[in-house]
């Protein structure tokens, strides 16, 4: 018989930028299926369009499919002879494509490989980000706090001359990761240039590194002393991360915080929750609706971290989950919003993995803030509006390091918010200010 699929609650703009959420084993034939039928398909690429066809059958958030005859469908998907399974893969896209639902889409195992590695928020390597310098070599630009390569002395700059002695000269970033990560025990050697040392040899052993998704620092802005923290995605680990990077900053007693979401493409529905939590006393967080009309809420459980004043900065890349979380706390009265408008995704997608290592993400609910706000195609709207121009976007972009500076229109305008009376006509509305 085939695999059962493990199935995974998805909040993403971008596809490969959601998370694993919840993981269930389903069924993938309905009860009246026979033996027979089974065994035909079992070793036939039509396993993968039946069971492609089957997961939508049974999940998709609407009911009519999009006014697509989907049993039509399914006939003509079983009526082709396949030769390869890219043929049946080609098929199943092109089936997908007509329910105009750019988000319930099919995934070739190396794409679904990629999704669920980026979305464990962990991968198996030595811990470095690398980047193409302006003469074309392979340069390090971090290496992650206690991996591999930071115990061995990497260092921001280094040039990545060989990976286990091929030249990197004229590799992509991407191409070249791939050469170093692999599985963990294993052993992979880079031979680094530095300046004002000869080349040499690091052999470095794979491990499973937690990806970081969360940065924050302690910033004086005048006299007041702001929590800056950073979400990059909701990973798996990134509640954890969260929460210790909150703790650590009421440890050094700041007295509000800015939570930048810019550039957030979503992620895991339970990060989003885990996290808005964390901000949250009380309240609702976010509603789902299925397509038997099932409602969610989601809410608040009096497990918040902090009370203190709080701006949430976003934009036009600030999607799905990001909106859940930005909502909730706009809604509640809990934050301030920063920024300009939002992606405007308020889709969930759950994710199976099928029995050939490929995977399916299919939309299964749609999604409401507290108030009762439908943000699809419109988006999260600021508190305060200020947008970026070209010149400052091309700014920002070419010198990272001033994000989240006074360079930072963005974040600039969130701090006068708390530094001005503009923040005392919420704060009237928002939790009494205290740390626990």
């Amino acid at each position: 018989m085939l695999q059962s699929s493990r199935r995974f609650s998805l909040l993403q703009a971008s596809l490969f930028s959601g998370a694993i959420a919840t993981s269930a084993i389903l069924p993938l034939f309905a009860p009246g299926w026979c033996r027979s039928v089974r065994a035909a398909l079992q070793d036939s690429p039509k396993a993968i369009v039946d069971e492609v066809w089957q997961l939508v059958n049974r999940e998709y958030v609407d009911g009519t499919f999009n006014k697509v005859n989907w049993q039509a469908t399914r006939q003509s998907l079983l009526s082709k002879n396949y030769t390869s399974r890219e043929q049946a893969y080609t098929a199943v896209q092109e089936a997908l494509e007509k329910l105009g639902d750019p988000y319930t889409r099919f995934l070739d195992p190396k794409q679904f490989e990629a999704l669920t590695n980026q979305t464990a928020g962990e991968l198996s390597g030595v811990g470095i980000r690398m980047e193409l310098n302006e003469d074309n070599h392979l340069t390090v630009v971090e290496a992650i706090e206690n991996s591999p390569a930071f115990i061995a002395g990497i260092k921001a700059g280094d040039k990545i001359l060989a990976i286990d002695g091929q030249k990197t000269q004229g590799l992509e970033v991407q191409d070249a990761s791939k050469m170093i990560r692999g599985k963990a025990g294993t052993v992979v050697t880079l031979r680094i240039a530095r300046q004002n040392k000869s080349h040499f040899d690091l052999k470095l052993t794979r491990v499973n590194i937690e990806v970081p998704t969360v940065r924050y620092t302690l910033k004086q802005e005048g006299k007041r002393r702001v929590g800056y923290i950073s979400l990059r995605e909701f990973s798996a680990h990134a509640a954890d991360q969260m929460q210790r990077a909150i703790q650590d900053l009421n440890r050094q007693r700041v007295d509000s915080f800015v939570l930048d979401l810019r550039g957030n493409p979503g992620g895991l529905l339970h990060s989003s929750i885990e996290i808005a939590r964390m901000w949250l006393e009380t309240g609702s967080i976010v509603r789902t609706v299925d397509r038997a009309g099932e409602t969610e809420d989601m809410a608040a459980n009096h497990t918040s971290l902090t009370k203190r004043p709080l701006v949430v900065l976003v934009d036009g890349n600030s999607a799905s989950a990001s909106e859940i979380l930005s909502g909730a706390l706009q809604d509640n009265r809990r934050a301030v919003v920063v920024g300009s408008q939002t992606f405007g995704k308020a889709l969930v997608q759950s994710v199976h993995s099928l029995s050939d290592g490929s995977g399916l993400a299919v939309t299964i609910a749609h999604y409401y803030t507290p108030k009762g706000t439908d943000i699809s195609h419109k988006g999260i709207t600021p508190d305060v509006k200020i947008e970026l121009t070209s010149a400052q976007e091309r700014e920002l972009a070419t010198n990272p390091t001033l994000i989240g500076t006074q360079s930072d229109p963005q974040y600039a305008r969130a701090i006068a918010v708390l530094q001005t009376n503009t923040f005392a006509q919420f704060q009237q509305k928002l939790l009494p200010i205290s740390t626990r």
